[in-house]
């Protein structure tokens, strides 16, 4: 197979390179005598003469062809070899024909013998080495190509061989004559090399050829300025006649770059002009409504009032938000009312128009319109909607509403105006009650029966009266009896002994009468027996005094409250006791926003600081209520995993602050501080004080504690606790694999024993995530984030908390009735805290991945459940599974959730046993999750893709820049480059399986 037939498989032919050689030594440079060492002195001779073009050279002759056993040697200067492997020698010279010499005897030659003798150094002498052929090396025997038989007829032959591989610093060559008639004319000393190239926009440096004539030998490549590696490694073969050959990987030009020069160069895009990928394409001009102001640019930035949406490729063109949608149509039917409209003029240049509708409840008197509570019903949904069209349901009788109906498109969270809509003003009609709930049997005698029956749901106005009817069950509704009662119970009186009755209710306003009550069947007794009667009674009497009492206790505790709010908080202590009498064992949590002056809740659960008590050391960070309190950033306490950049500066509450508070009596100790900035508003400084209010209420090894407040001097200060390790997401981050199965299992029991903690206080958090736990230096897990999660506001910079009804809640670790119908209770939180066990279990991985929120509202609607993150014991799995159980009356309650851990910590065996990570519901989905190696461009692309972007430098550094190579690292490689931490370790292994299974490969990864 020829060499040319190769590289055309090989699918690369370079151009034709002629050879470059490199001369060391050349006897035409002398300007003076050779003086090369002659054995014996009466053989070789140096002589003067001319060449063809005639120039003055020095040469040597011999011609001793009339004496017997000539052995006439000629060596020459030492020559260094600088690091060539393989030297090539031309020779120039004359040879007389033996026959054209008359009366020689037979030992005439026309030949001689080339040699060499490698040195460190020049240390050759008259005798030594020896002047045969080992030591000296022989290269070949020369012979001309024509001889002459009369001197000024002579023809110069010309010949070149070579020698290698060389090892030693230098060399001597050595001529050896055995009688012939010749001259030396001239001798050349050179090597072979290939000359600096452009390949593949990659630079070759010039490269000596190998050691031998058929060897290759491997360049490495650098990209030209501006260009990037496709694939790797870089390399070309120089062969042994200083060709190259065979490239190997090669650079494309980069992103805001384009091949020029012959595809030598990568020049900058012009103004105007950009490249957003790199590789072999060229400029393009700016999408529309954008633009690029300077060269090499890889994006076209968009125009003002023009974006990008996040999805949307940097080719693509920059669009703007939609306009207002246009004519409203609405049609009222009572509390229910159904809205239409036609699409904008303008839809923003996108096809992705989604629409919102905003229920708004408006008082005339007040002049304010403000958010429609939970209980309005509007149909599909009210946000993210593509029809055009809505249903409206549980409106409020006779009052005005005020629905706005938002256009919005993939690029309204970007524009820093609210989306634009319109408004239309309804009024709902006067409309009947709604039905009576279930009626009850409160007792019965032969002849009458007693009744109770709670009022309708929605009165829709004063009930003036209910009317109650009834029949015998034989008879039927065409003889039905009808009576009136002002109250929800009544007596029957004038019926048939053990006859069985339906009975129906129904409740009248202004509007008229609602539906009835569902049928039901009662029964009269057999015969009247008075004292059986008393007895029927008798519960129906206990039950009204019971509920008396307790209405008297209750007007008891409400007096008594007033009476505290009106008098200072030192008679706490007293309702505190009378609370607790009233639900023995346990201390109930108290709203604050149930008080009418929110300042009173502050003073009765926050113990006030004094200034001199506080030392501000270091400002942290600031941060709005969002970022505060309920998302990422949380308390102050956790600032050490929390990059400044995460707090906003001009954020709505202030600064957050290290510190220290030295009490009197009590030793000085590092706390955080929340401050309250400067201007105010009172109910920004209630919303402010409300997390206090509630932090103060409890008192718990595993919830943050609050030390106190300053609210008499300037500025208004939170003071807590110190949590050295900050929020627990970014602690586990951090700390990838190095905690134990039972240190992390520790942690979760916890998070659920301050849980269990703020069930038994039936208080409900809404927000609980590995962020909203702090870890102090033991590694204690405390929750943190009371009472501000209520007034989340919309941040389109924070996925975090997405809207829904009735506000923002945080989708991936909410319960599905909670998403649904806001029903937030002790075991929507389990649900939460089902995830928070698998946050710990992962070392901070975010749930549900890169899902977008939607797609995780659709899984969990699908029954998918998170698979168990790698290494996690099957009892910890099986524990999350029962917290995601979807009926929510069927999940654990925090106490058993304890008691479970505990076992486990007792018995560690139980954690040894670990789930397949294959293994679980919802294959497909989880399948989306593994990322696909073919989708990126470079394995950079992929480690940022797993999150391991961190280790970029080490794989490129190593070699490691080609998906082939990386699917054959193990263990050990890994740890070779630099990758020491265990879980990071599990993490990019199980990627590599994942890619190997892509490529149809089977070989083991080695963990």
């Amino acid at each position: 197979m020829t060499m040319d037939y190769l590289l055309f498989l090989c699918g690369f032919l370079l151009p034709v390179v002629l050879a470059v050689e490199e001369t060391l030594m050349d006897t035409k440079w002398a300007t003076t005598e050779l003086s090369w060492t002659a054995h014996p002195e009466t053989g070789w001779e140096e002589v003067s003469g001319y060449d063809d073009a005639m120039n003055p050279i020095r040469t040597y002759q011999v011609c001793n062809v009339r004496e017997l056993n000539q052995n006439n040697w000629l060596r020459s200067d030492y020559i260094p070899r600088k690091d060539v492997l393989r030297i090539y020698v031309e020779m120039k010279f004359t040879v007389r024909d033996c026959n054209s010499i008359p009366n020689i005897p037979g030992s005439c030659k026309e030949t001689f013998n080339l040699f060499y003798y490698e040195s460190d150094g020049d240390t050759a002498t008259a005798t030594s080495p020896f002047w045969m052929e080992n030591p000296y090396v022989k290269v070949d025997t020369i012979a001309p190509d024509e001889s002459f038989s009369m001197l000024e007829s002579g023809r110069v032959n010309t010949k070149v061989r070579s020698f290698g591989p060389l090892s030693k610093a230098g060399f001597y060559l050595a001529f050896q004559d055995l009688g012939a008639c010749m001259s030396l004319i001239s001798v050349r000393v050179f090597y072979k090399k290939c000359s600096t190239t452009i390949a593949n926009f990659a630079v070759f440096p010039e490269t000596a050829t190998g050691a031998e004539a058929t060897s290759l030998v491997i360049a490495p490549g650098t990209c030209v300025p501006n260009a990037l590696e496709v694939s790797v490694p870089l390399k070309l073969y120089c062969n042994g006649d200083g060709e190259w050959m065979v490239p190997v990987g090669s650079c494309t030009c980069a992103a805001g770059f384009e091949p020029a020069m012959k595809d030598t160069q990568c020049q900058a895009c012009s103004p105007g002009t950009f490249k957003s990928k790199q590789g072999e394409g060229y400029c393009s001009p700016c999408p529309p409504n954008s633009r690029a102001s300077s060269g090499a640019s890889n994006l076209c930035s968009c125009r003002n009032g023009f974006y990008r949406a996040d999805n949307d490729s940097p080719d693509s063109p920059c669009t703007t938000v939609p306009g207002p949608p246009r004519n409203v149509i609405s049609s009222v039917n009572e509390t229910s009312l159904v809205l239409e409209w036609s699409e904008p003029r303008d839809a923003g240049g996108r096809d992705d128009l989604l629409y919102n509708v905003i229920c708004k409840k408006c008082l005339p008197e007040r002049g304010m319109c403000t958010r429609c509570d939970d209980n309005v019903d509007i149909s599909p949904r009210h946000l993210g909607l593509t029809q055009r069209r809505v249903a409206v349901h549980n409106l409020q009788a006779h009052t005005q509403y005020s629905f706005e109906i938002q256009a919005v498109n993939g690029v309204s969270n970007k524009s820093p105006y609210p989306p634009q809509f319109s408004a239309v003003n309804i009024t709902t009609n006067q409309a009947a009650p709604s039905a009576v709930p279930t009626v009850h049997l409160m007792g019965a005698t032969a002849s009458t029966m007693s009744l109770s029956w709670l009022p309708p749901e929605k009165p829709n106005g004063i009930i003036l009266d209910y009317e109650i009817k009834y029949h015998e069950k034989d008879q039927g509704e065409a003889i039905a009896h009808t009576m009136t009662a002002q109250r929800s119970s009544a007596r029957i009186e004038g019926l048939k002994a053990g006859t069985p009755y339906v009975v129906q209710v129904r409740a009248r306003t202004v509007a008229g009468y609602g539906r009835y009550s569902i049928p039901a069947d009662f029964s009269t007794n057999l015969q009247s027996d008075p004292e059986k009667s008393l007895q029927e009674q008798l519960p129906l009497i206990v039950g009204s005094a019971t509920a008396s009492l307790v209405f008297i206790i209750a007007v008891v505790v409400i007096a008594i409250v007033c009476l505290r709010k009106q008098r200072n908080g030192s008679e706490s202590e007293y309702t505190e006791k009378l609370q607790q009498y009233i639900t023995p064992g346990m201390k109930v949590y108290i709203d604050p926003f149930t008080y009418e002056d929110p300042n009173e809740a502050v003073r009765e659960f926050a113990k006030e600081i004094d200034i001199s008590c506080v030392k501000i050391e270091e400002v942290i960070g600031a941060g709005n209520r969002h970022k505060l309190l309920s998302s990422r950033g949380k308390t102050a306490m956790h600032f050490q995993a929390i990059p400044l950049e995460d707090f906003n500066p001009s954020g709505e509450f202030g600064e957050v602050c290290r510190g220290r508070l030295k009490l009197p009596g009590r030793r000085e100790i590092i706390v955080a501080i929340k401050t309250l900035k400067a201007g105010y508003t009172e109910r920004q400084r209630r919303d402010f004080l409300s997390e206090a209010s509630i932090m103060g209420q409890f008192d718990h090894p595993n919830i943050i504690r609050l030390e106190g407040v300053v609210t008499k001097s300037r500025p208004v200060m939170i003071v807590t606790e110190f949590m050295e390790n900050g929020a627990l997401d970014s602690f586990l981050r951090l700390n990838d694999g190095q905690f134990t199965v039972i240190q992390l299992v520790g942690m979760l029991r916890g998070i659920a024993a301050g849980m269990k903690y703020l069930s038994d206080m039936n208080y409900v958090h809404r927000d609980l995530a590995a962020r909203n736990i702090l870890v102090n230096s033991n590694l204690v897990c405390k929750v943190s984030d009371f009472g501000l999660s209520r007034f989340l506001e919309d941040d389109p910079t924070d996925p975090t908390y997405t809207s829904s009804l009735g506000g923002k809640i945080p989708i991936r670790w909410t319960a599905p009735e909670a998403i649904a119908y806001r029903k937030f209770t002790s075991a929507s939180d389990v649900w939460s805290y089902g995830i928070v066990m698998w946050e710990v279990m992962s070392y901070g991985e975010r749930p549900y991945w890169d899902m977008s929120n939607q797609d995780v509202i659709n899984a969990v609607e699908q029954d998918y459940q998170l698979p168990p993150p790698m290494d996690c014991p099957t009892a910890l799995h099986q524990l999350m599974l029962d917290c995601w159980v979807k009926e929510r009356n069927l999940r654990p309650k925090f106490s058993q959730i304890v008691n479970t851990l505990d076992k486990l910590i007792r018995n560690a065996a139980s954690l040894k046993v670990v789930t397949s990570t294959q293994s679980g519901v919802s294959q497909p989905l989880l399948d989306r999750c593994v990322p696909d190696y073919t989708t990126f461009t470079t394995v950079g692309d992929w480690l940022d893709a797993i999150k391991m972007s961190r280790y970029r430098e080490n794989f490129l550094n190593a070699g490691f820049a080609s998906f082939e190579l990386v699917a054959q690292m193990t263990s050990e490689d890994l740890l070779r480059i630099g990758v020491t931490l265990a879980g990071h370790q599990k993490k990019i292994l199980g990627s590599i399986q994942d890619m190997r299974l892509q490529m149809n490969q089977t070989l083991p990864v080695q963990v």
